[in-house]
C-alpha cells in the first residue's frame, strides 16, 4: 500500500521524475510475484509518461538478487561496475549514479562524475554517510566528500529515518516508505523536490505509510 500511495502521490503531483536510492528489495525472493508486483507499480508510472531512476543498495546488490526484471524503458537502472550520468534534457537535469555489485562496498563515491555546469546536477547514493549510525563499510563517505562535488541534490538511501542533512548542497535522506518494526516510529514516506528555473527551491517530506509505529 505504501508502493502504491507512492505512484499515485508521483501521478498525481505531475512529477517530473521518480528517484529511488537503493533497497528496493530486502534480499532475493522466493516467489517471483514480490518483482512483479513492483514492475506493475512502475509501470503505471510509464503509462503516466513519468520516468523513474534507481540505484541498487546492499539489500538488493547485484550478487544478490538472482533475477532481472522486466522494467519498462522509462526506468533505468544504474550500472554497479561504475558511476554512470543519466540526463533528463527537457528540464535539462543529469544524474549521477552506481548500484552496489555487492553488500559492502568501499572506495565507492570517489567514482562519480564531476559536475556539469548549466545543468542541475543530483547524485544518487546508497550509503552509510559517515557511520554515525553504525553502519559503516556502506560506501562510506563524509558530508564534505559529498560537497566537494558540486552537485545541487544529494538524494541518498540506506537509513530508513527521514533527514536532511544539509541544505546547501542539498543532501537528503527521505528514509523508507513504511516502518518495518516497531523500532521504526514516526511517520514515513518519500521527499518532494520543487525546482524553479533550474533551482531547488523546496524539499517537503510526504507521509506515505500505511501503517504507523507511535511508541
Amino acid at each position: 500500500r505504501a508502493v502504491e500511495a507512492l505512484v499515485r502521490e508521483t501521478i498525481e503531483s505531475k512529477a517530473a521524475f521518480l528517484l529511488i536510492s537503493g533497497d528496493v528489495f530486502d534480499g532475493d525472493w522466493r516467489d517471483v510475484t514480490t518483482g512483479l508486483f513492483f514492475v506493475r507499480a512502475m509501470s503505471e508510472l510509464h503509462r503516466a509518461g513519468i520516468p523513474a531512476f534507481i540505484v541498487k543498495g546492499n539489500h538488493d546488490a547485484e550478487n544478490v538478487m538472482s533475477r532481472d526484471l522486466p522494467y519498462p524503458e522509462t526506468v533505468r537502472v544504474f550500472p554497479s561496475d561504475r558511476a554512470a550520468s543519466m540526463t533528463i534534457d527537457p528540464h535539462r537535469v543529469i544524474l549521477h549514479g552506481r548500484s552496489f555489485p555487492k553488500r559492502l562496498t568501499e572506495n565507492f563515491v570517489a567514482t562519480y562524475p564531476v559536475r556539469r555546469e548549466g545543468w542541475l546536477n543530483i547524485g544518487l547514493l546508497h550509503t552509510s554517510l559517515d557511520g554515525r549510525r553504525g553502519h559503516e563499510g556502506y560506501a562510506p563517505c563524509t558530508i564534505e566528500d559529498l560537497k566537494r562535488f558540486g552537485y545541487d541534490y544529494w538524494a541518498l538511501g540506506h537509513v530508513h529515518a527521514a533527514e536532511i542533512v544539509s541544505r546547501d548542497p542539498w543532501i537528503v535522506y527521505p528514509g523508507n516508505l513504511q516502518g518495518r518494526n516497531i523500532r521504526e516510529t514516526g511517520a514515513k514516506g518519500a521527499m518532494r523536490v520543487v525546482v524553479d528555473d533550474g533551482r531547488i527551491e523546496e524539499v517537503t517530506p510526504i507521509s506515505l505509510d500505511s501503517a504507523r509505529w507511535a511508541h
